[in-house]
């Protein structure tokens, strides 16, 4: 308890704990808050409490084998997770990704960008008492789940992108598969938004709640759609492209009001644009053509040429006992996942594995914002913030 001075006199102020374990903070994230009635006079963010040690683990695997752990990071975004961690290692390599494998890429991570915004719209709607939004963007994601397992035999931790290209050819009846994703989804976020866009007590809940200034999110570091909400069209597959990017015709959606709603707004109309550039990668994607580089002793060879080659056998054995060595240096790469800019930093020292490995995780940056968003709001609308940075507390505590 501290004693603040109000309007009415001398008051006592309370500190309440939000968290851990509570519905609304997205995973295990303690806030404490401290209250003058029910008004947020302090918020200190409090991590660490699933802390998995997913970058020391990853020192401890051959390049390959790590792959696997970048999928259980930020859990909504496992291809993203795999392709910035396989784009370091090509830098650290100096490979070069055919342009098959590189649409592939960029239509797969397109569909778990949508899957994310989906996660995120209907879980933000049950926080504010928006129940059916829930039970329908769970059933399109379910829709992409189906494809994730169709190419990769997983609906979630697909591993699907490797270092050089992608685990496996696209299977048979995949066009089918995304040509009717693709037809059905626009109006079922038009049905999202005439839920929700109009609604007095969604508009109620978060217009004008968590508030943030462009010049504050810059100096806080954020990217991503928070970032977007307060103006600034900053976007790593324009500024800085990847995996062909620059071949796409898509747009960076802004808004100015960096509230709540604008994150909202964001969000839908990045789902939009998603599907402008599966659409357009689904074009580009041939029927014919490799799907991981040519480079002996670093990508497995083709499983035919493995049963009947002798010299293909002895680098498959060779690669996934012992691994490859990249040359002694470092490379940093970043993408733009559903949370914002998402970096991978990996050092090499000669060995089959990593000396270090570091993920610039948008989520535990964007987090920093969060006090800013919410000292001098009402505890209900704590809640709406949370929501809005759009946090996963896998990637917080790596």
């Amino acid at each position: 308890m501290t004693t603040v001075e109000t309007a009415t006199g001398a008051a006592k102020t309370m500190v309440l704990n939000m968290g851990p374990q509570h519905p609304s903070t997205h995973g295990v994230l303690r806030i404490l808050l401290e209250l003058d009635g029910e008004t947020v006079v302090k918020a200190v963010p409090d991590l660490g409490y699933l802390h998995t040690g997913i970058e020391k683990s990853c020192e401890d695997k051959t390049y390959s084998q790590a792959i696997t752990l970048t999928d259980r990071m930020d859990y909504l975004n496992p291809l993203g997770n795999n392709l910035v961690y396989c784009l370091a290692v090509e830098k650290l390599l100096g490979l070069e990704v055919p342009k098959r494998a590189q649409y592939i890429r960029v239509m797969m991570v397109e569909l778990q960008r949508i899957s994310s915004h989906l996660v995120w719209l209907g879980t933000h709607a049950i926080d504010l008492g928006a129940m059916s939004v829930f039970l329908y963007c769970f059933r399109e994601r379910e829709e992409i789940l189906k494809i994730f397992e169709m190419f990769a035999g997983q609906r979630m931790m697909t591993s699907y992108i490797r270092i050089g290209g992608v685990a496996l050819d696209p299977p048979a009846g995949w066009r089918q598969a995304v040509e009717r994703f693709l037809k059905m989804m626009p109006s079922r976020v038009d049905e999202y938004e005439s839920l929700l866009t109009e609604n007095r007590i969604w508009m109620g809940r978060t217009k004008g709640v968590g508030y943030i200034s462009a010049e504050d999110a810059v100096a806080l570091s954020m990217t991503g759609p928070t970032l977007r909400a307060a103006g600034v069209a900053y976007d790593n597959r324009k500024v800085f492209p990847y995996s062909s990017y620059e071949e796409f015709d898509f747009d960076i959606p802004t808004r100015t009001d960096s509230d709540c709603f604008a994150r909202y707004m964001i969000r839908v109309a990045e789902m939009r644009e998603s599907l402008k550039i599966i659409r357009q990668a689904f074009g580009k994607i041939t029927n014919e053509g490799p799907i991981k580089a040519d480079a002996p002793g670093i990508i497995p060879p083709q499983r035919e040429k493995m049963k009947t080659e002798m010299e293909a056998l002895i680098y498959h054995f060779k690669i996934f006992t012992e691994g490859f060595s990249p040359a002694p240096g470092e490379a940093f790469v970043t993408i733009e996942s559903p949370r914002g800019e998402l970096g991978c930093f990996i050092a090499s020292d000669g060995s089959p594995k990593p000396l270090r490995v570091h993920f610039r995780a948008p989520s535990y940056i964007n987090l920093q914002a969060l006090p800013k968003l919410i000292e001098g709001q009402l505890i209900a609308d704590v809640i709406a913030c949370i929501g809005t940075i759009d946090i996963v507390l896998g990637e917080v505590d790596r």
